[in-house]
């Protein structure tokens, strides 16, 4: 191919059930990708996965891939690209196996990508010298061993390409970086080499653009009121030459909107240093890019520069620490911000006369500026508020006595206390986020094509 066509139909779990399979039904694509993985999701599908062996996918793709049966039929070269296999890739193939198969698309291969998974052999790691300090304090791994309920390491788009090469239809991932979802169909179609930085890097812009899917189509634009009709949002497009250069872009009469701000705002979306945004696959230099309109809903994107990728992997680490639950309440009437932070007070010294200090706690005032910390609202003050009490320890028993200190204030707290009819607020088990590196050399990603209960690894 001289140029292809990658639409991402999802930037999370979560995201529009519609929206697969109208970008792949109106955006003439090559490939689908669908990005469904966050370091939060991680953790939640670890914990499916202890309950049961055969979860830990995100099980949204099962029904977004059902309904793209039809469009399979219909469009034989279009392929798909997904993580969707979190923590269970083989477990999300067998299920997608089954599907097709009874849609009458038996001949579409499904390539699995795993080995991301180091939680098997994390002690092995830690024994061989490899600390997976935290990046933020320092702190050895050791130090919460015990804890650690899932540690993936963040792979790139070479075992994809090795999935494509094979002839995969369809490929299922566990944890990769999600620029490199769209980098590996890139690579594989048009040719490029894996030390070819510049084109590497913008496949992989490409891929950070396209990533969150209605994000740079007009959802959360600053002027987001000029974007067209952001009920039918389209999802984004890239158009990807082989010499690197691409253009954003969108399904004809949909909605939002693609210009060089929507895509500016989404080109800096949690990004350390712009100048050296880091990837399983190339050390990326956004400040390199140009952004040009080029017509209605176009921007075209070039000049990317790249540099060789670092010797490590990220790793996300999710590990137990303690229990949360929050509460809310709605408060109203005069002085209603004064009263509902002195209803908050009192929740937490009534928890203290029973011998339980939490280990930590926050009050919010929802509507009188606890949201936007710093800015003073130029307004009157408000009539009503939502209280917001959370608190977090390590005695689970703690917590929930906390729960049961809401409703009493109905009648034991100021007038103007309402909104405690929804229950009592659940308590929650706290996955903590642990981020470190690990050398590339310690693991080996992997690759198989999945067809029904035989595997054959590569």
């Amino acid at each position: 191919m001289d140029r292809i066509r990658i639409g991402n139909g999802c930037g999370f779990w979560g995201d529009n059930l519609d929206a697969p399979v109208l970008l792949a039904e109106h955006g003439r694509l090559d490939y689908l990708t669908l990005e469904y993985l966050a370091e939060l999701t991680m953790s939640i599908l670890a914990i499916q996965k202890q309950r049961d062996p055969q979860a830990g996918y995100a099980g949204d793709f099962l029904e977004v891939l059902e309904q793209l049966c039809p469009v399979l039929r219909s469009q034989p070269r279009l392929r798909i690209v997904t993580n969707a296999g979190g923590m269970n890739p083989l477990g999300c193939a067998a299920k997608s196996r089954q599907l097709l198969d009874r849609a009458g698309l038996a001949d579409r291969l499904i390539g699995v990508v795993d080995g991301d998974d180091l939680l098997p052999d994390l002690d092995r790691l830690l024994a061989a010298g490899h600390a997976l300090a935290n990046l933020d304090t320092g702190a050895p791994l050791s130090a919460i061993r015990a804890r650690v309920v899932s540690a993936n390491a963040y792979l790139g788009a070479q075992p994809i390409v090795a999935a494509l090469r094979a002839g995969a239809s369809l490929v299922i991932t566990g944890r990769v970086a999600d620029a490199s979802l769209t980098l590996g169909p890139a690579v594989h179609e048009l040719g490029w080499s894996w030390d070819d930085w510049d084109r590497l890097s913008s496949g992989s812009v490409a891929g950070h653009l396209i990533e969150c899917g209605a994000q740079c189509t007009g959802g959360l634009w600053c002027n987001w009121t000029e974007a067209a009709n952001l009920g039918n949002v389209g999802y984004p497009i890239a158009e990807i030459e082989r010499d690197g250069n691409f253009r954003i872009t969108k399904p004809p009469g949909s909605g939002g909107a693609v210009n060089r701000e929507t895509i500016a705002e989404q080109l800096l979306y949690e990004v350390g240093d712009p100048a050296a945004y880091l990837t399983p696959d190339v050390t990326a230099d956004f400040t390199s890019v140009t952004l040009t309109e080029t017509g209605s809903d176009i921007v075209q994107i070039s000049g990317a520069r790249g540099r060789p990728a670092t010797d490590t992997y990220k790793v996300s680490i999710a590990y137990r620490d303690g229990f949360t639950a929050s509460g809310t309440l709605v408060i109203l009437g005069p002085g209603a911000p004064a009263k509902a932070r002195a209803c908050g007070a009192m929740i937490l010294e009534r928890l203290r006369r029973a011998g339980l200090d939490l280990e930590q706690s926050n009050i919010e005032c929802l509507g009188a500026g606890a949201v936007v910390l710093g800015v003073v609202l130029a307004r009157a003050e408000p009539p009503e508020v939502v209280l917001r009490v959370t608190v977090r320890d390590p005695r689970r028993g703690a917590v929930e006595r906390f729960t049961k200190e809401f409703a009493p204030l109905v009648t034991s707290g100021p007038p103007g206390v309402t909104g405690y009819t929804t229950g009592r607020p659940p308590v929650r088990e706290v996955i903590a986020y642990w981020p470190a590196l690990v050398a590339k050399s310690a693991l080996i990603p992997r690759v198989c094509l999945y067809n029904k209960q035989e595997t054959n690894r590569e």
